[in-house]
């Protein structure tokens, strides 16, 4: 997934460029899924109505949207830095489906593998400069259908009771919540000192 690299710090503006925006901003920590399964749990979840299908890249959150100063960017950068470096790749299995239901009307694609993997690595994200509660206890995901109705929250459960996909997690990525609604990813933080996410053309580098 490309990103802009978007940070109030390290990035020079070009002509006509505007500076990064200081003020209140929205951003989360997530995993990205990759492709093929990240565009096919997309299409599914666009399929099943979800209004939010386009502007959420398909994802296991880390941290939730959270609004947080932009003069603090740079410092959750370097400490997002930090969390990756120590981190290794781990593997992750999708297996089924399952629902958050009665209590919020969510059903998600579940993970059968990697799910203390991911709880590690959620607990050093949310620390340091991005402390936190949270509304529930933590419990990594997929979503495929949000605030729909019972009937299509039903179908989803049901039409991806099968779904099973495997993949390896090489980091995770800081998004931003715009003003369009969208999120979109600012930066990549690979696991391990020197390593690297996926490239992707257009990219532009994240150091």
């Amino acid at each position: 997934m490309a990103c802009d690299d978007r940070l109030t710090e390290g990035r020079r503006e070009g002509p006509g460029e505007e500076a990064p925006r200081a003020g209140p901003r929205t951003i989360g920590v997530a995993i990205p899924i990759p492709d093929p399964y990240g565009a096919e749990l997309q299409h599914w979840r666009e399929a099943f109505g979800d209004p939010m299908a386009g502007s959420i890249p398909t994802h296991v959150t880390l941290l939730p949207p959270t609004e947080v100063d932009g003069d603090l960017l740079g410092r959750i950068d370097e400490h997002l830095r930090r969390v990756a470096e120590d981190g290794r790749e781990f593997p992750i299995v999708l297996s089924g489906t399952a629902t958050f239901r009665p209590v919020s009307p969510v059903v998600f694609v579940a993970i059968a593998d990697g799910i203390g993997s991911c709880e590690r690595v959620e607990a050093r994200v949310r620390s340091g400069p991005l402390a936190r509660e949270l509304q529930f206890p933590y419990h990594p995901h997929v979503t495929v259908a949000h605030d729909l109705s019972e009937e299509i929250l039903d179908r989803a459960f049901k039409e991806l009771a099968h779904y099973r996909a495997e993949f390896t997690v090489w980091g995770f990525s800081l998004y931003e919540h715009g003003p369009d609604e969208v999120w979109r990813p600012l930066r990549n933080y690979p696991f391990g000192a020197g390593g690297a996410g996926p490239h992707q053309e257009g990219e532009r580098p994240l150091g």
